[in-house]
């Protein structure tokens, strides 16, 4: 976690005690209060580790591979990235304010044997390229997530973020997971949350497209909003407007269905693509009484909305 002063420690720690109650505070609280005198000890600046079971999960949760290049924000020992380099083939590189977690960190990766594959530099995290990660890692705390937010919400479609702890407000986590950790604050143990999200693909906007149903060419137009990863919209066929069925972003994927009259009966509409700028290309399965066909489908997008992905804190 980055940090240049033990008052980011007590920041962290009394963060999570407002997420706890009754006899887990207690707990808690005593627990911090008995590593207080050896934090105060240390000469080089305090910081929060994250678990290595803690670690090991968010690493899992990411799916991350050899193909992955992974950015952890504020790295300190660098444990993240170098479990993930020894494990999991995986490039990348941490980023801290402390230069004594910086070669702490370096000294690390060198005695792991996967210095040629990572890195550590003392760099302000907001200062920090984010393009080339696939996977970014952190463990910071709320008001800082949500400044970073617009940032990662700018990220290419599909990049994975795992948070230790805490959540990016407002925008809901494609999946969250909590485990009872041991080691956790230097010793007294206690919850950890992780949050994972995929950054979503910007649709928000007018679509078109048309497909050959019976042999004559149709058209057909969706309004699409977003609020993150969550869309939904309408079609316009045939003179008539739809509300799309289960319409779900993942990354750059995209899927929605829903049933209108064409050419005078009922067809169910079954569309799955993948987005890129302002074109989706993927494929359709039409259904009905007169009708079973699968089709290419590419929609270009026309008009765009001023916020196609909300990034109001």
């Amino acid at each position: 976690m980055q940090r240049t002063s033990r008052q980011g420690v007590a920041d962290i720690f009394f963060a999570n005690l407002k997420r706890r109650s009754g006899r887990a505070a207690i707990a808690l609280l005593a627990g911090a209060l008995a590593t207080a005198a050896a934090w105060a000890a240390e000469l080089s600046v305090p910081y929060v580790p994250t678990p290595q079971e803690v670690v090991e999960r968010m690493l899992e949760m990411a799916k991350v591979s050899r193909s992955d290049y992974l950015i952890d924000l504020g790295s300190g020992d660098g444990r993240i990235v170098v479990s993930a380099a020894q494990k999991y083939g995986t490039r990348g590189f941490g980023v801290d304010l402390n230069p004594v977690r910086i070669a702490e960190a370096n000294a690390n990766a060198l005695q792991a044997g996967v210095s040629d594959k990572v890195a550590f530099y003392q760099r302000d995290l907001f200062d920090t390229d984010l393009s080339q990660a696939t996977v970014i890692t952190m463990y910071l705390l709320p008001n800082v997530n949500l400044e970073l937010r617009p940032r990662v919400l700018d990220l290419k479609p599909g990049t994975r973020i795992v948070s230790h702890d805490f959540s990016m407000g407002d925008w809901k986590p494609d999946n969250k997971v909590q485990m009872e950790v041991r080691d956790k604050y230097g010793g007294p143990g206690g919850q950890s949350d992780i949050y994972f999200w995929v950054v979503p693909a910007k649709v928000a906007g007018t679509w078109q497209w048309q497909l050959p149903v019976s042999g004559k060419s149709q058209a057909y137009e969706v309004s699409l909003d977003q609020r993150f990863q969550e869309i939904s919209g309408t079609v316009k066929v045939g003179g008539r407007s739809v509300k799309l069925l289960n319409p779900k972003m993942r990354g750059d994927q995209i899927g929605f269905s829903f049933t209108a009259e064409v050419n005078g009966a009922p067809l169910k509409h079954e569309f799955s693509g993948k987005v890129e700028d302002d074109a989706i290309a993927g494929r359709v399965v039409l259904s009905g009484s007169r009708l079973q066909s699968q089709l290419d489908w590419n929609a270009k997008r026309t008009a765009a909305k001023s916020a196609a992905v909300d990034k109001r804190r």
